[in-house]
């Protein structure tokens, strides 16, 4: 199948042509169509199925037919960085038709949007909270928008933005159209989706179980093991760019710095840095400046990173949908990728949901000097303590403390007085 077949603007042809895209992916061949019909759609697809050109494309199909200096369009992401990728997508594939798109999220200043705005955009990507204040403040006219995309919106009510989202979709046009875009539908998406949408077509791609280019492995691990069997990975595999997923910000800060004093290229990204910040570990981590970059889920959406060749789990994430997020960022666009997942005694739970989705996929590597609790580190204090010990009764000396201090001589005063 080819994109000719949607009959597109020669010059977003061009521009599908110049990122050396040949043939649409399974959500676009079944999503472009029904979307530049008119018709609200309801996509189901994991991450790194091609989702954001699906309805860039058919948008930017309408906006140059139809040129207009206003807003026309709007997609609301959970992320910075999902906005910005969107963003950048739009740009890449929108190039020379006239069509001028903006991000808008909140963490910089917001002068410095409201001053973008005023020189016009036909399609904003934004995130909720900071679309809210521009809607608020006057500065986001969105009263002529003819498209309304919500993108990855389980993870956008995983995160507190359903009010914000009812909100914003008050403010519309009740005569749009809307899209939707979901790795799973949960209740409370579809109750969203039986609101927001009119007549939808659904569009299932994959959304159950990882996509089959990847392999998937368990690692049983010690908890106190995880950053020597870390190391052991990244040093005995033929690795290219690694994302390192954990449970928390801090720990994410910590795994990154151990990381780094080990030689390690990496640096962390989690939701406590700065914009700033935020933007150099991932232009860094796009670049190759860092070969690995260590996540939490929620700083990792949008992330789109060419030839990730590992997603290591750190720490095992809750749910199977959780995974299938992570594990999306590698083994793209039919390319292969690995999944290594660690596993310790308290995981069983998730575990067990994981390995009933992955089936005769999963392999599971044991490798025994990591399965213990007790760290390297650990191990080797011990092994010098019980040295020095030997040592001691050898010699004769005695080991007066934990620490191995010299003894202490306390001379007594003769007239009875207190130690000296």
């Amino acid at each position: 199948m080819s994109f000719n077949k949607f009959y597109l603007h020669n010059k977003i042809l061009a521009n599908i042509a110049s990122q050396g895209y040949t043939e649409p992916t399974p959500i676009q061949a079944q999503s472009i169509q029904p979307i530049m019909d008119g018709k609200d759609v309801m996509g189901l697809a994991q991450t790194g199925t091609g989702k954001t050109a699906a309805f860039v494309l058919p948008i930017l199909q309408r906006l140059i037919r139809e040129p207009k200096k206003n807003v026309r369009a709007l997609i609301i992401a959970p992320t910075r960085e999902l906005t910005e990728q969107t963003n950048k997508v739009i740009a890449q594939l929108g190039q020379r038709t006239g069509v001028k798109g903006l991000s808008i999220y909140g963490g910089v200043n917001i002068r410095s949007q409201i001053t973008a705005l005023k020189k016009g955009a036909n399609i904003i990507t934004a995130c909720p909270g900071r679309l809210l204040d521009h809607i608020n403040r006057g500065t986001i006219d969105v009263s002529q928008v003819d498209v309304l995309v919500l993108d990855e919106a389980d993870h956008m009510f995983d995160m507190g933005f359903l009010p914000d989202i009812k909100k914003i979709v008050a403010n519309l046009p009740s005569k749009r159209q809307t899209l939707m875009f979901s790795a799973t539908m949960p209740k409370d998406i579809r109750i969203l989706a039986d609101k927001v949408l009119t007549d939808p077509v659904t569009v299932k791609i994959g959304h159950i179980a990882p996509v089959s280019s990847v392999c998937h492995s368990f690692y049983p691990v010690g908890t106190d093991r995880k950053n020597d069997l870390l190391k052991n990975i990244l040093k005995n595999h033929d690795i290219g760019p690694v994302l390192v997923f954990t449970r928390t910000k801090i720990r994410a800060k910590l795994v990154a710095q151990h990381l780094d004093r080990s030689g390690y290229e990496a640096t962390a990204l989690h939701g406590n840095l700065t914009q700033n910040n935020r933007r150099k570990a991932l232009e860094g981590f796009g670049r190759g400046k860092y070969k690995i970059l260590v996540a939490t889920d929620v700083a990792a959406r949008g992330i789109d990173v060419q030839g990730v060749s590992h997603v290591i789990n750190y720490d095992i994430p809750d749910t199977v949908d959780a995974y299938t997020h992570r594990i999306g960022r590698t083994g793209r666009a039919s390319e292969t990728g690995d999944a290594f997942t660690f596993v310790t005694g308290s995981d069983n739970g998730p575990a067990s949901s994981i390995k009933r989705i992955l089936g005769d996929r999963l392999k599971h590597c044991v490798l025994e000097e990591f399965t213990s609790r007790a760290s390297s580190d650990e191990s080797q204090i011990q092994k010098d303590r019980n040295n020095r010990q030997r040592n001691n009764a050898r010699t004769g000396k005695k080991n007066c403390s934990k620490f191995h201090l010299k003894p202490k001589v306390k001379h007594i005063n003769r007239q009875g007085g207190r130690p000296s």
